[in-house]
């Protein structure tokens, strides 16, 4: 069993940034594909980032390329999702991901094996 701890919202003006982190254990680290989803209240989850198992390849969402990066510490067994130049619809409850199934980039959400409890992210204007 898996277990992610994400850590790392908070409030924040609209172009400011903030780290989101995920802490992983229960299982090898380099065995799991991570990504990151966000729920905005009265939307359906969505997808916003994922990276391999070995970090080398990333994906994001068109909404959120050249404003957000995810990358992934093997010593801290710990994926980080960087946000920059963060907007009010960046507001959203974010969640971590584990797949444990495939190398990743995983985007489909429902090849996700684990989720973490979620933290939120409020960008105010």
């Amino acid at each position: 069993q898996v277990q992610l701890v994400e850590s790392g919202g908070g409030l924040v003006q609209a172009g400011g940034s903030l780290r989101l982190s995920c802490t992983a254990s229960g299982r090898t680290f380099s065995s799991l594909a991570m990504g990151w989803f966000r729920q905005a209240p009265g939307k359906e989850r969505e997808f916003v980032a994922a990276i391999s198992r070995s970090g080398g390849s990333t994906t994001l969402a068109d909404s959120v390329k050249g404003r957000f990066t995810a990358f992934r510490d093997y010593a801290k067994n710990t994926v980080y999702l960087q946000m920059n130049s963060l907007k009010p619809e960046d507001t959203a409850n974010y969640y971590c991901a584990a797949d444990a199934k495939f190398y990743g980039p995983t985007v489909r959400e429902t090849f996700y094996d684990y989720w973490g409890q979620g933290t939120q992210v409020t960008v105010s204007s």
